[in-house]
């Protein structure tokens, strides 16, 4: 069966990576500098690179990771913050891709919309769309990698708020903030109680007349020092690149031990949380009603404030905190069930994600749908049934770009298998249909159990068991073999009709 013509005028690449932000960058680099024959490119649907730190624009954006570990093992991390704000991380990414000649290979405003694969041909024939002028386009390749995350960038949760119309001033949320959006000496409610919110509530109480955080239930919440005195002394006296490395394991260490404990002393991590929070808030503050969630630490992720920033802006009384449900919005701001309102002259929406498999691509293989909700993950890289299909998510419970390096890696020397040994495609396949499943995002976070359906899943054993652990995916993705019975290989049957 020979190739149509339409598909004979495509332009083909060997590999194509669909989101230039944190993932698509670092993917790039190693393409480039492991498998420099190959061909590909990066769509972007926006008109920039960066991902979510080109996105997101409030006030005070930045990482709650240690920029030793979030940054790429290939480049060191050399900003004096190591807890670093949104800006200065876009320019390292940016940077990097500069450095590493990635530029050159971003198409921006191209949104990938579907792709389908031809088993015949081992290829995808992959629709994109010009966001800029509405031009459809379509490309081949051998490889799709989906390097855009797992939430949507159009559009950020909020819940119907009863009344919200009523509301006189402005209710924005934090994924589209509005540049002209001016909170100085203004009432500010903020409504949520996780990463966003404890990022937002200290950086607009500098200029606002005061900053409420509205949640209906308590987050953990830890100060952590911004910036990494020992990292700094390892560089310092070890030079830039050992000294990064050195910093980077020992981050990793202390991610690993911290997360450990919380799981394994689930009621001693509790009451030491409960401890460095009162000594950070003001004498006689209720603790447990504000900060001593019911559930236990790491169910949902554990929010990091930088030198406390948070708790000072609490005991200096130009933040507090309201644990409270919203009956509905009033003219002035927002009514409460215990019968308070609070004024409000703007109100943040810091209420979450949503989810999005794959960055809403659909996908077809031999003209069969894909439901990404009916395929398990393999090894956290691929999906079972689905040939020459990759995908980036990275960790939840430390630092993303840990394991971004890890399956970027892996996805190089898988390529780098199937040329030695004639294959053009892969896919996975459990020898054992009726295992035992759960979902893929094993994380009690409101926008994951929102959205969690729409996701693949994952095993209850290797390769299928999805790792949030370091360690464990240095074996399973740096260095474990890429033979592996539950992986198939094949070649074109166009050329030779033979699978192996």
């Amino acid at each position: 069966m020979s190739p149509s013509p339409a598909r004979s005028a495509a332009e083909h690449l060997d590999v194509l990576v669909v989101g230039a932000g944190l993932s698509g960058i670092g993917a790039a680099r190693y393409l480039r500098t492991e498998l420099p024959s190959k061909s590909f490119a990066i769509l972007e649907a926006r008109q920039a690179s960066g991902g979510t730190w080109d996105l997101f624009r409030y006030p005070g954006i930045r990482s709650d990771s240690d920029l030793h570990t979030f940054g790429y093992a290939f480049k060191p991390w050399r900003g004096e913050q190591s807890i670093a704000d949104g800006p200065r991380i876009l320019d390292y990414l940016r940077q990097t891709a500069a450095e590493n000649g990635i530029d050159a290979h971003i198409r921006y405003h191209h949104k990938v919309l579907g792709a389908s694969w031809s088993t015949d041909e081992a290829r995808w024939t992959v629709d994109v769309e010009r966001t800029d002028t509405g031009e459809r386009t379509t490309l081949t390749c051998g490889w799709l990698f989906c390097a855009g995350g797992y939430y949507r960038y159009d559009e950020g949760f909020t819940p119907r708020f009863e009344g919200l119309d009523r509301f006189a001033g402005p209710v924005v949320h934090p994924q589209h903030w509005p540049e002209e959006l001016d909170h100085a000496g203004k009432r500010v409610v903020v409504i949520g109680s996780g990463a966003t919110a404890v990022t937002l509530v200290p950086a607009m109480a500098g200029t606002a007349a005061h900053v409420t955080m509205l949640q209906r239930t308590p987050t953990y919440v830890m100060p952590i020092a911004r910036t990494d005195v020992v990292a700094d002394a390892l560089k310092k006296y070890l030079g830039g690149r050992r000294g990064h490395a050195l910093s980077r394991r020992k981050n990793i260490t202390r991610q690993r031990l911290g997360w450990g404990f919380c799981r394994r002393f689930p009621k001693t991590a509790r009451r030491v949380i409960r401890w460095v929070n009162t000594r950070q808030l003001p004498a006689g503050y209720p603790v447990d009603e504000h900060f001593n969630p019911p559930y236990d630490p790491w169910d949902q992720r554990l929010c990091a404030v930088p030198d406390g920033d948070l708790f000072r802006a609490i005991r200096e009384g130009r933040a507090s905190v309201v644990t409270d449900r919203i009956t509905t919005f009033t003219e002035r701001g927002v009514l409460l069930e215990s019968g308070r309102e609070l004024a409000a002259d703007v109100v943040v929406t810091a209420t979450g994600l949503n989810l999005q498999a794959f960055g809403g691509l659909r996908l077809t293989v031999d003209g069969r749908e894909v439901r990404p909700s009916d395929t398990l993950a393999y090894k956290g890289v691929m999906l079972s049934g689905v040939p020459n299909f990759a995908f980036a998510i990275g960790y939840t419970n430390s630092s993303w770009t840990l394991k971004i390096d890890l399956l970027s890696r892996y996805f190089c020397r898988l390529l780098a298998h199937l040329d030695a040994h004639g294959h053009d495609s892969c896919r996975p396949e459990p020898a054992d249909p009726g295992m035992a499943t759960r979902p893929f995002l094993d994380f009690g976070a409101g926008y994951v159990r929102r959205g969690v359906d729409s996701l693949p899943r994952q095993g209850d054993r290797t390769p299928w068991l999805t790792s949030m652990n370091y360690h464990d995916d240095v074996g399973l993705l740096g260095s474990g073999s890429i033979a592996d019975p539950e992986l198939v290989f094949s070649r074109a049957t166009a050329r030779t009709g033979a699978t192996v």
